[in-house]
């Protein structure tokens, strides 16, 4: 069985097909899909999908994309929204949280400095709650590790991860596992190939993003959870390593750092 750890199954692009994609996905083996929460507004959305679908269960969080139209107040709904989704077995981490410098109306001074205190506050609610968090990094690695490392919370991902072997070091002692999916499928992505070639095996996890980064076949077209098992073929190839190996122990490195995912 396989596991996607992020997938944003409740997005527009699915329509009215996010249960047909789930059950899709459970066709293929995929066991379960962890769906992240972007914004206040969504929250509701990803808790009612996970409970819709057998396969699903959801993440909390304040993207840091949405954080320009975010304020203070946000920050007091997510903490109570997390103390009272703390009772629902298919809650499984705060996310997706983090950092992103690539956008350029997000690297303005003003909006660093916004994206770094909301990032620090959703950290401090994984720290008291005892959560794993599911972190967007973007162009911020250094800087995602140093907050990480201030407050520490219980683990987390990765998300889409593209840094240096020693950043992924960093992360690794952090408790914290590495997400790969459909970038890996390109042969031109030589970094992320070799990331997932030589990183240990039990430090990753497959994810899809879907709607996003579709793996190469898929390109330019619309990514999806079932997906998940031909992603896992391609890290296989590139670790020429039993496919089977590989569904065992991302699945089992997927629980290991989110541990209230259900059974």
């Amino acid at each position: 069985m396989w596991i996607d750890t992020h997938c944003h199954l409740d997005a527009h692009e699915f329509g009215g097909e996010s249960a047909a994609q789930a059950a899709l996905a459970r066709e293929q083996g995929v066991s379960m899909i962890v769906i992240p929460a972007v914004e206040t507004a969504n929250f509701p959305v990803v808790a009612q999908l996970a409970a819709s679908v057998d396969n699903g269960c959801y993440a909390l969080g304040i993207h840091p994309i949405y954080v320009p139209h975010a304020d203070e107040d946000d920050l007091r709904v997510l903490r109570e929204q997390v103390a009272a989704a703390m009772a629902d077995r298919r809650f499984v981490a705060l996310g997706e949280i983090g950092l992103d410098f690539f956008i350029p109306m997000l690297t303005e001074p003003a909006m660093r400095e916004k994206q770094i205190f909301f990032f620090r506050e959703q950290l401090k609610i994984a720290r008291d709650f005892e959560l794993p968090v599911l972190m967007h990094v973007r162009r911020s690695q250094d800087v995602v590790l140093k907050h990480v490392r201030q407050i520490r919370p219980a683990g987390g991902i990765a998300h889409a991860f593209n840094g240096s072997f020693q950043q992924a070091q960093g992360y690794i002692e952090l408790g914290f596992k590495l997400g790969f999916g459909g970038a890996m499928t390109f042969t031109r992505a030589l970094q992320i190939r070799r990331l997932a070639a030589e990183l240990p095996l039990e430090a990753i996890v497959l994810e899809t993003d879907a709607p996003d980064i579709a793996p190469s076949w898929v390109h330019p077209g619309r990514n999806s959870p079932d997906q998940i098992p031909r992603i896992g073929a391609v890290l296989a190839e590139l670790r020429n390593i039993p496919l089977q190996e590989v569904a065992d122990a991302t699945s089992a490195n997927a629980r290991a750092v989110l541990p209230r995912m259900p059974t």
